[in-house]
């Protein structure tokens, strides 16, 4: 078995899969060839693959900065396959009488390509689109004909929604209006009597079954969204007293995103489908169940009940919802509904790879020199506890080492060192905590102090890269996602390091990372090479990231990148250029033409009194004018 802690000369690209535990989350899409670069097979390990860093070197020198979001339609492709594959399965292997027909929530990511894919490829399962807003229906309207594909309408509603939805069937879709909040079904009938249509109606349930994690509140009586058993059943008399009780046709219910415990998942559905079998006895014309999203992505790889993880698969997830809904149905002679969900997480986050780059590093200062022989008595002990460090004292020379430095500091506060002594106990701190750091490797069973020091020692890799525009859920929430250098895997990472992105803002970090079974405060990174780039990967960003990102600092959308594969294993890639400063400062309604004619203004009069010279005049504008122009991200 490969040891992560071997030497540099033996080390393998299956250590460093081992490291990064790539097998974990990455199979059956990322790998490493024995180049030591990332690979990625679109259409899992029987398909053709593409190498990261070639697609990346080619792009460059295409003109294309990094960062770069890189997407994959065939993964999409592929998932939505696997899912179907699964409810497939599930629905032989149970007698189940009913079919799987599946909706993408548009507000996971509302980018226009990534929607073309997901209803492109979705053609051949009759996969539609969930709508939470006017703006998401708007998208579901235009890009799907709606023939077979179901039309989800979810979110608050007003007039204007409604009545888009109900016209829509007039051009074949089919909207399923599902009512979330009591008043929204008085207002639907009214309309639906005025346009002479008849709605196809859902409700969605607030079930007693809670979820668990971030999205825990999701179910429950303080629920956002949802009708409680007792206005579901107000609904239903409201119907029937109107004799329109034959509209009522699926019920909906969502307890989260990212359930990490199938256990909850199966308490969910066993509820759920309690209710449906119910609302069937009670006369409505009952035919969809749509069990919500919530089916996970395993962030880490560690296949456990944790919030970056999952203790199923997705085999196992479609198993247990057809089994539960069978089983309800069958005892009461129900007949077996057309199951529904909402799984975007699971199908679009594995379809995207962020590429950046790193900037440059800074280390806490290991200079040190020897201290004159009559040096403040607290420099000397310093410099006699900092020789005397050996693995068998590491706990108290790293205490003394404390002790010291804040003696040092109280005796420069009071005057009686001077700035150049109180720098000699800085450089004697940071060097005994170097060397205890350095001796901790092989030990075990370490206190809190300790085990803190190797991530206050780590390097800091600035990277070109705004955590709050591409991956906002790693500072809003604590998502993990995995980060991998996607070349020089053939050799040993010798650094540990965080990532600071090039945000003015000091959450604007990474310090949290993915491990096989936990996290760590540091990830292994290679030495950086001054005469290469060197560029990392971050992985399974495909779902919400892109639209939930903000332009702090006023760092714009990433360039991306979508690649397709031939049958040849030919690239075929379409560039959607990222923001430019010119754009992003519009979305702010700053005028580009009427800032250039300002500083050119101040140009002017500059030059009249002259403060600058015309030459100077002319780059300076030139420049002003280029930046408006250019990436709001760096290029080294």
């Amino acid at each position: 078995m490969s040891n992560p802690d071997r030497g540099a000369d033996s080390w393998t690209v299956a250590d460093s899969a081992k490291l990064y535990n790539i097998a974990g989350w990455g199979e059956p899409y990322f790998a490493i060839n024995q180049l030591g670069n990332v690979t990625v097979s679109p259409l899992g390990m029987q398909g053709k693959s593409v190498e990261l860093l070639s697609v990346v070197e080619s792009l460059i020198e295409g003109g294309v900065s990094l960062p770069l979001l890189i997407r994959f339609p065939d993964i999409l492709a592929d998932r939505l396959a696997r899912l179907h594959q699964c409810m497939a399965k599930a629905i032989a292997r149970y007698d189940y009488r009913g079919k799987y027909q599946g909706v993408f929530p548009i507000k996971c990511n509302q980018n226009r390509q990534l929607i073309e894919s997901v209803v492109d490829r979705g053609l051949p399962y009759e996969f539609g689109l969930e709508a939470g807003s006017k703006p998401e229906l708007a998208i579901a309207l235009a890009l799907t004909s709606g023939k077979q594909s179901l039309l989800m309408c979810n979110g608050y509603k007003d007039r204007q929604y409604l009545e888009t939805a109900l016209l829509a069937t007039k051009l074949g879709h089919q909207p399923i209006i599902v009512i979330e909040q009591p008043q929204e079904l008085e207002l639907l009938l009214t309309i639906s009597q005025e346009l002479n249509i008849l709605p196809t109606i859902g409700v969605r349930a607030k079930l007693s079954t809670r979820g668990i994690g971030r999205w825990g509140d999701s179910t429950g009586d303080r629920a956002k969204f949802g009708l409680t058993v007792s206005e579901i059943l107000q609904v239903v008399r409201q119907l029937e007293k109107q004799e329109k009780l034959d509209c009522l046709k699926l019920l909906h219910f969502h307890i989260g995103s990212q359930i990490s415990a199938i256990g909850t998942i199966k308490g969910a559905i066993r509820e759920a489908s309690q209710i449906y079998v119910q609302l069937v006895q009670l006369g409505a014309a009952m035919h969809y169940l749509n069990v919500g999203g919530g089916l996970a992505v395993d962030y880490d790889g560690s296949k456990t009940n944790t919030p970056a993880s999952k203790n199923y698969s997705m085999q196992n997830y479609a198993n247990d919802i057809v089994a539960q809904i069978k089983d309800a149905c069958d005892r009461l002679k129900v007949t077996h509904p057309t199951i529904v969900s909402e799984s975007a997480r699971a199908i679009c986050a594995h379809q995207s790879v962020l590429i950046f780059d790193v900037l440059g590093e800074s280390r806490l200062s290991n200079n040190l020199s020897i201290p004159i022989a009559n040096a403040p008595l607290v420099i000397q002990n310093f410099w006699s506890t900092y020789r005397e460090i050996n693995p068998n004292n590491l706990q108290e020379s790293y205490h003394d080492a404390i002790g010291f430095r804040q003696e040092a500091l109280d005796l420069f506060n009071l005057g009686y060192l001077n700035l150049i002594e109180r720098s000699q106990a800085e450089e004697l701190y940071w060097a005994c905590c170097s060397r205890i750091s350095e001796q901790l490797e092989d030990k075990s069973d370490l206190s809190d102090d300790l085990t803190s020091l190797s991530q206050i020692m780590a390097s800091a890799y600035h990277v070109n890269l705004s955590i709050f525009r591409s991956i906002p859920d790693s500072w809003a929430i604590g998502q993990l996602f995995p980060i991998v250098p996607i070349h020089r895997l053939n050799e040993k990472p010798s650094v540990k390091g965080t990532l600071a992105d090039i945000t003015c803002d000091s959450d604007g970090k990474v310090d949290r990372f993915i491990d096989r079974k936990t996290t760590k405060p540091t990830l292994e990174l290679h030495p950086i090479d001054n005469t290469s780039p060197y560029y990392l990967g971050l992985f399974l960003a495909g779902a919400y990231q892109e639209i939930m990102g903000n332009l702090h600092n006023l760092f714009g959308d990433t360039n991306v990148v979508q690649i397709d594969l031939t049958k040849t294993g030919e690239i075929v890639k379409s560039i959607v250029p990222g923001d430019s400063i010119k754009e992003v400062l519009g979305y702010l309604q700053y005028d580009s033409q009427n800032l250039i004619d300002t500083v050119n203004q101040q140009i002017e009069l500059a030059e009249q009194k002259k403060h600058i010279t015309a030459t100077e005049a002319r780059k300076l504008l030139s420049n002003y004018r280029s930046t408006l122009n250019s990436y709001t991200y760096l290029k080294i």
